[in-house]
């Protein structure tokens, strides 16, 4: 097992490698640069003072050069500072702003675990009942729903007109100083909506693949032979048809990591919060170049790092997956 995890650390890198080389070409030959924002406003700014900036900024180097020096930074751990006037290091505005992100996205994940695999079982050993027909048009629902234009109902309905739930930020004002659970229950009223915005997509694909993937298990003939021999429905289930109708989910969750972390960059404009995506918009907007890179790095490794749990779990559930692959 652990050659199995070594080999598939050694593909990650140049994985990784490749990405940042994509992101860092698209992100200089997007028009404009940080220097445009600086000096637009300014009508003093005069072509010396624009190239001085330049040149401070490292920008009237070739693109190759910019490359190998901001990644001679990274294999030091230095991720540069803001372009943006606090000019505060990457690191410390990443380091901020990413425990809320994954703890929103660990909690939509978690939604979707706890509600689509046993939607999906239900409707596979249910099949064309009426409950399965009704999470049938709920499946397409959520395949059809845009995320910015639910996560706006939501906070029409359940902020604005029945006042239920806050519609922005993560804290309430005036709670300094308040006790752990007046927080906790803030804290959790404040993300219910966002969480579930991030996981209603997830939940409609996960929950219709599991039904698939069920019903294809359950007509096996091992199935057909452990109920003959008069087992229990549940154990037949449970037990015999789940673990290998949950090997393909395992990949599917694997490759839904990227969507959930490229989705908070909506979500997270949307209800104000505070997170990686929040940044990186704002960072897109004023072309802070390290900033950009900063957060691009780190959520292609998340995102490697999900594909590679993915890979584990895969092997774990199914043994020939990591014999194959030493083969």
């Amino acid at each position: 097992m652990l050659g199995y995890i070594s080999r598939r650390l050694a593909m990650m890198l140049p994985m990784l490698l490749g990405i940042t080389l994509i992101s860092f070409t698209v992100m200089n030959l997007a028009p404009g640069e940080p220097i445009d924002l600086m000096t637009s406003m300014n009508p003093k700014a005069t072509a010396e003072a624009r190239e001085r900036l330049r040149a401070r900024y490292g920008l009237d180097q070739p693109l190759p050069v910019r490359y190998v020096k901001w990644l001679g930074r990274v294999v030091r751990l230095d991720l540069g500072r803001s372009f943006s006037q606090d000019n505060r290091p990457v690191w410390d505005k990443i380091r901020e702003r990413i425990p809320i992100t994954l703890a929103i996205n660990a909690l939509s994940l978690l939604l979707i675990l706890a509600l689509a695999i046993p939607i999906g079982i239900y409707s596979a050993v249910r099949q064309h009942s009426f409950v399965d027909r009704v999470l049938t048009v709920f499946v397409f629902v959520g395949f059809a729903t845009p995320t910015f234009w639910l996560a706006l109902l939501l906070m029409i309905l359940f902020g604005v007109h029945l006042g239920w739930l806050p519609i922005s930020g993560l804290q309430s004002p005036g709670l300094a100083g308040a006790g752990f659970w007046t927080i906790f229950v803030d804290r959790a009223r404040h993300l219910l909506l966002p969480v579930l915005v991030s996981a209603f997509g997830g939940l409609a694909g996960i929950s219709r693949y599991m039904r698939s993937n069920m019903l294809e298990v359950i007509r096996q003939d091992y199935i057909i032979t452990a109920r003959a021999k008069g087992l229990p429905e549940r154990t037949v289930i449970g037990k015999h048809a789940l673990r290998n109708a949950l090997m393909p989910i395992i990949t599917i969750l694997g490759f839904s990591l990227p969507g959930l972390i490229g989705g908070s960059v909506i979500f997270e404009t949307i209800f104000a919060i505070p997170g990686m995506g929040q940044l990186f918009y704002g960072a897109v907007m004023a072309r802070d170049y390290p900033l950009i890179m900063g957060v691009l790095l780190i959520g292609a490794a998340l995102t490697l790092l999900g594909n590679l749990l993915a890979d584990i779990s895969y092997a774990l559930v199914d043994p020939r997956i990591r014999v194959h692959d030493h083969e």
